[in-house]
């Protein structure tokens, strides 16, 4: 089956390509939305030592409050395809805004853990559909040679705000209660919701779609079960794991390749979860890989700097997240820039030169110890946002910019999907690389401030590994082919 006759019964059907003051308006909402709720991504980490310390949890349990929240997006976003589908634009947006300002007063109110940690899985169910509602939207009524503008303007939401969380902690932990994090956010919340009713218009056309359910079981069995897997060998290095570490990862790993097998199955028949007819794109299937390494470094370093910093240097919250505010200002600065810089030149020249800055800042924050300055740290992590901004959009732009216009809404959910499961997995790779290292050296005598210095360093060491070589795949990003109902030239990753 090709592309040209593989269109999809499922998806939104694409209105004309003019952004009118009317969608303006609507997409407006939907950027300033998703920027709020992305924003409690990373809001909880620099939080986390106070938490442990509040509720008497240990590091890996704590890490659970972020790890939990883009695990719960990643079950929830492959479900944006079909929602897109058969619900128009109003009802989707009331249902994802609705989730995360009952999830925000769950969270407010909650008097230990488990209820905070309930807020935060009912809030990511929120976040979960506005980024995919947001992509496939911009997708379906931004002409092609202004997108990389645009999708320059969406890389402030899903870099910039997740970068600017711990500063927004840091600045209301300084004078504030915990809790307060999500009493402020709870009225701009409710604010959204009201401007919806004012300004949110459907302009995309809905369509019978089918839900198939074992998919979805699927979905949420692998996913789960390999984040999961990667968070108890943290707990297991600090004997708090819940079951043998082996029995998650087996089951997640099982159950994604079952889950693959069914989607290529049921694509046939247009009635796929996420139809993975998007990997037939090359450039599709290259960008993602990138993005991947790139959501691991950012979510992984976001958790484990404000741990490093609080616990190895001794700073307050106030100084942590001021520390980390110059790094999330200038990617907010420069991303419509490298968007602009995207529709003249394309991502090669853009994404070569940002792996690269990017691996050596990893490099650089592996060589943190219990005597590095503030001013080295401040400068590698501007280092390590500089080579990102330079790397998200011309990586997402070119991922979904290669798919037919049928397949929008699974590409938008399919690297949703992936930006969180990369960001749990880099969340729990780094704090479980952290704890196993910290408890060998504490077995070995070392004090508490050293132990967690030298996991730090281990942490930071294997992800400077690891984007170094993905840096070489940047080699092969190339512009993506004119959107259209095929994918010219580009050869199929999966058979059939």
């Amino acid at each position: 089956m090709t592309l040209e006759d593989s269109r999809t019964a499922s998806t939104p059907v694409p209105t004309a390509p003019a952004v009118d003051r009317r969608t303006g308006s609507v997409i407006a909402l939907l950027v300033a939305s998703a920027f709020v709720v992305i924003l409690n991504e990373t809001i909880m980490s620099v939080a986390l030592p106070r938490l442990m310390n509040d509720l008497a949890i240990t590091a890996s349990t704590a890490q659970w409050l972020t790890t939990g929240f883009m695990l719960t997006m990643a079950v929830v976003i492959p479900l944006t395809g079909f929602l897109l589908a058969r619900f128009p634009l109003r009802n989707i947006y009331f249902t994802a805004m609705g989730l995360f300002t009952a999830g925000t007063l769950i969270a407010a109110l909650s008097p230990g853990f488990e209820v905070l940690l309930a807020g935060r899985i009912v809030q990511a169910s929120g976040t979960a559909i506005m980024m995919p509602l947001l992509f496939t939207t911009v997708l379906t009524i931004v002409p092609a040679t202004h997108r990389g503008r645009m999708m320059g303007v969406i890389s402030i939401v899903i870099a910039v705000a997740p970068a600017i969380g711990p500063t927004v902690s840091g600045i209301i932990l300084s004078a504030l209660d915990w809790r307060w994090m999500f009493w402020l956010v709870l009225p701009i919340a409710v604010l959204a919701i009201a401007l919806g009713a004012v300004w949110v218009r459907n302009v995309t056309e809905t369509v019978p779609a089918t839900l198939d359910v074992p998919s979805v079981i699927l979905s949420a069995l692998g996913f789960g079960g390999l984040i999961f897997g990667l968070s108890s060998i943290g707990e297991a290095a600090s004997g708090h794991a819940p079951v043998p570490v082996w029995i998650p990862l087996v089951v997640g790993a099982a159950s994604l390749i079952t889950f693959v097998v069914r989607q290529i199955r049921l694509q046939k028949t247009d009635a796929a979860l996420l139809d993975l007819r998007t990997f037939r794109s090359r450039t599709f299937s290259l960008a993602v890989s990138l993005v991947v390494v790139v959501f691991a470094a950012l979510f992984g370093s976001l958790v484990l700097l404000p741990i490093y910093l609080q616990q190895v240097l001794g700073l307050d919250t106030l100084a942590v997240g001021l520390m980390l505010l110059p790094g999330g200002i200038l990617m907010g600065v420069i991303a419509p820039i490298v968007g602009s810089l995207f529709d003249r030149f394309g991502p090669t020249p853009l994404v070569i030169p940002g792996m690269a800055v990017a691996a050596a800042a990893l490099w650089g924050m592996a060589t943190f110890d219990e005597g590095t300055t503030v001013a080295w740290v401040i400068a590698v992590h501007v280092a390590l946002n500089l080579g990102l901004g330079f790397v998200f959009t011309p990586l997402m732009t070119s991922a979904l910019g290669s798919l037919p216009r049928h397949l929008y809404p699974h590409g938008s959910a399919i690297v949703g999907t992936i930006q969180q499961v990369a960001g749990a997995a880099g969340t729990a790779l780094f704090v479980t690389l952290m704890s196993v290292q910290a408890a060998a050296s504490a077995s070995r005598g070392a004090d508490a401030v050293a132990a967690t210095a030298d996991g730090v360093h281990a942490a930071f060491l294997v992800g400077a590994i690891i984007a170094t070589a993905a840096a070489g795949l940047a080699l092969f990003v190339r512009k993506p082919v004119e959107p259209s109902d095929a994918v010219p030239g580009d050869a199929p990753a999966f058979a059939h």
